[in-house]
Order: structure tokens, then sequence, then C-alpha cells
């Protein structure tokens, strides 16, 4: 078993912020709460160090620093590794063109920008060709079953199912276009004033 299939979505977003710079798990919480990220994944005090612990222990991260402050407790500082930055980009490689495994699609999207433009064009043409097909089963099923003996109310859930498909693909091939075009910001870019301010604020 690779590192990155021992990732969770919440160690993958832990991973990314060490991307940034090293950070105390108080501060990565804080950042996290700031970007709303717990939309996403669910977001506790005690997973996050949990899940700090788990990826020192992997050796995705390691210690760099205690600092301690007034009469506050002292905070461990974490770096990211060698090996916790290729899991990360080794991850959303595998998570990005998968089909029915939404929370980490929607973490796998927002690391996306970890990747460079080619390649994540490319992972996203392959989610896109998996979803044709499955909006093809689902179609294929739902006629047979309409022009059949199945009751409506039977349907609903597959009914939704193919709803939610026909959108994602429609987002998904609107949003490819998007991406290919050069003047779309993609990967790394220089931080500003208001990057800045709200790591200050996370650290206090």
């Amino acid at each position: 078993m690779t590192d990155a299939t021992r990732l969770t979505p919440l160690g993958v977003m832990v991973l990314a912020l060490l991307r940034e710079d090293p950070m105390h798990p108080y501060e990565m919480i804080r950042l996290m709460r700031q970007r709303h990220d717990d939309r996403i994944i669910a977001l506790t005090n005690g997973t996050v160090y949990h899940t700090v612990a788990r990826l020192e222990r992997l050796g995705l991260v390691s210690e760099v620093g205690v600092e301690r402050e007034g009469n506050r407790p002292e905070r461990t500082t974490y770096a990211l590794t060698d090996a916790g930055d290729a899991a990360i980009t080794d991850w959303v490689r595998r998570e990005l063109p998968r089909l029915g495994r939404p929370t980490e699609y929607r973490v796998a999207l927002a690391e996306a920008h970890n990747l460079g433009r080619e390649e994540t064009l490319a992972l996203l043409r392959r989610r896109l060709a998996a979803l044709e097909e499955a909006l093809h089963v689902y179609r294929t099923g739902l006629a047979k079953a309409r022009g059949g003996t199945v009751f409506e109310q039977y349907l609903v859930e597959a009914d939704r199912e193919f709803a939610l498909l026909t959108a994602d693909r429609a987002w998904l091939a609107a949003f490819l276009d998007r991406l290919a075009h050069p003047d779309f910001v993609w990967g790394p870019h220089e931080t500003d004033d208001r990057y800045l301010a709200q790591r200050e604020a996370a650290r206090q």
C-alpha cells in the first residue's frame, strides 16, 4: 500500500497547507476554518491533531520546532517531507478521475492546482468520459424500467442520480474549456497582502 492510498481527505488538506509553509496544528485549523474547508470535510481540533500525528508516523510530515508564547501551551511546528509532497500529487491524480467518491473528488478538485494544467486537463477528461458512460447506463436503465412495469415511485433515487450526473457533466465540460484557456490562472502564484493577513491572523 502506497502512502497516497493511506491518506484521508483531511490528511491531504493538511499536507497541502504545509506546502505553503511549516505550521503548527492550531494554525492549520484556523486557516481551514477561515477558508471554509469545513464545507467539504468534518473539521474538529481533535481530528486535525490526530491526523497530523498519523502523518508524522507515515513520514509525510516532520517536526521542525516547538514554540511557546506567554501562557499559551506549547505549539509544535511541522513541515512537509519529500514523501508528503509526492503523496499529495499521487492522491489527487488517483481521485480526480474517479466516480462514486464525492468527498474525495471535492478535495481533489480543491487541490488540483498542485498538478500542472495539462495533467489536470487529462485527468478531468478521463472523468468526463466516465461520467458519459455512467449517464448512458442510467439513461438506458431508466428508459427500460419506464417502458416496463416499474412504478415511477421506485425510480426516484435513480432519477435523482441521473440528474446529478447530468449537472456534473455539464459543469465539468464547461470547466475544461475554461481551464484550457491560457488566461485562466493555474498553479503556484505570488502571495498577496490578503493572503499574508490571513496567515498572520491564523497564527494568533
